[in-house]
């Protein structure tokens, strides 16, 4: 039996979405700057995708910008706003559980003489907003904040530090890393304050290699590519046509019958959660309720490091991460569970469980077995 449990890292591509990938490499291939009618034809699915994509959020079609995904999409939102707008200030604020995408463009920054804030969290992985209220100065001009924190599943209360932002000082400007949250929250920029929002196709049953960034009309941002000025000289470069129509579809999809995927992934969580409660030794990092996201649960488990815990799953055809994947590479413990307090000994014992629409009850009670059988022995062998 194979268990998919890392669609936090990344997802299978929808059907329908390789279909219309492969039609726009093998029929409509044209290059979409060219002014003929294969040019033409590239360029209407890029027109498509940016309409559906600005449906899902309620904004204008001329606020989404494609990019190379996740990654690039905050390096944008960072960059091209903090270059854009250093005039007005050099403080720019984030926390300190963000993904690496935003931690570290923003030390490239304070390198580039900005000072930057690092918010603390309080146990459960949400932002604190006394420490925010507090943070806020004169020279402030940006404050980033993941929607869903990636290794935990907390979600931030984005509109309540939207609020607390414009009404301290409107000027601010407010991007939300919404890799985690777009496509399993309903998201509305114009009305919850968000000034950039950054997306990525992989997460949502679309193709890697790309993703888009929500950028409002009224927003002053620098371009940090150079070339042939596509996309009104925000992202030069030729666009990834096949790329930007499957986006486009699986951003579609995944607002299709919305409540309804989402009530299948909380029901899978809480399934989750309460085999999890049941086996020694478990502990549940955050919350686990419809006040968390409904995708993600970590777990730390006491006396088995999580890389031999991770390849035991494998072994039994479970795929899961130690943690964040976009940082498997790297040994160095997670900072987001050093935020939120969990114990030393437990740091090296994590393990990220991450749910997708194609996930059945049958395999989450499959994987509540296989670990009640695996955990006992592993712990043996490591007292061994």
């Amino acid at each position: 039996m194979e268990v998919y449990l890392d669609n936090s890292a990344t997802t299978r591509v929808l059907p329908g979405v390789k279909d219309l990938m492969v039609e726009a490499m093998e029929a409509e291939y044209g290059n979409p700057s060219s002014l003929h009618k294969k040019g033409v034809e590239a360029e209407r699915y890029i027109k498509d995708a940016k309409g559906r994509i600005a449906k899902t959020l309620k904004v204008q079609d001329k606020e989404i910008y494609f990019t190379s995904g996740g990654t690039e999409s905050n390096n944008l939102a960072l960059i091209g706003c903090a270059m854009a707008n250093k005039r007005s200030g050099m403080h720019l604020i984030t926390t300190c559980i963000e993904h690496a995408s935003v931690l570290n463009p923003m030390h490239y920054l304070e390198e580039q003489g900005f000072s930057v804030t690092y918010l603390p969290v309080d146990g459960n992985g949400r932002v604190k907003l006394d420490a925010l209220e507090e943070a806020i100065r004169e020279d402030t001009i940006l404050v980033s904040v993941m929607y869903v924190n990636n290794e935990i599943g907390a979600v931030e209360p984005i509109d309540e530090i939207a609020a607390l932002i414009k009404k301290k000082k409107p000027d601010i400007l407010f991007h939300v890393d919404a890799i985690q949250a777009y496509g399993k929250m309903v998201i509305r920029p114009k009305r919850q304050g968000i000034d950039l929002l950054s997306v990525s196709g992989h997460k949502i049953h679309g193709p890697k290699g790309v993703g888009f960034l929500y950028v409002d009309d009224k927003v002053k941002i620098r371009p940090i590519l150079f070339g042939g000025g596509q996309q009104k000289g925000m992202r030069s470069g030729t666009e990834n046509v096949p790329g930007i129509a499957g986006l486009g579809l699986a951003a579609w999809e995944a607002y299709r019958d919305h409540e309804d995927k989402i009530n299948h992934l909380y029901q899978l969580k809480e399934s989750f959660v309460e085999g999890i409660e049941h086996l020694e030794g478990t502990k549940i990092n955050g919350l686990t309720g419809r006040e968390s996201a409904p995708h993600v649960v970590s777990v730390s488990f006491d006396g088995v490091r999580s890389e031999v815990l991770l390849h035991a799953l494998e072994d039994k055809g479970i795929y899961v991460s130690a943690g964040s994947a976009c940082s498997s590479n790297h040994p160095a413990i997670s900072s987001t569970l050093k935020s939120i307090g969990v114990r030393k000994e437990l740091l090296d014992s994590t393990i990220r469980f991450s749910f997708g629409m194609e996930n059945t009850m049958e395999e989450i009670a499959y994987t509540i077995e296989m670990l009640r059988e695996l955990l006992p022995m592993l712990r043996r062998y490591r007292r061994g």
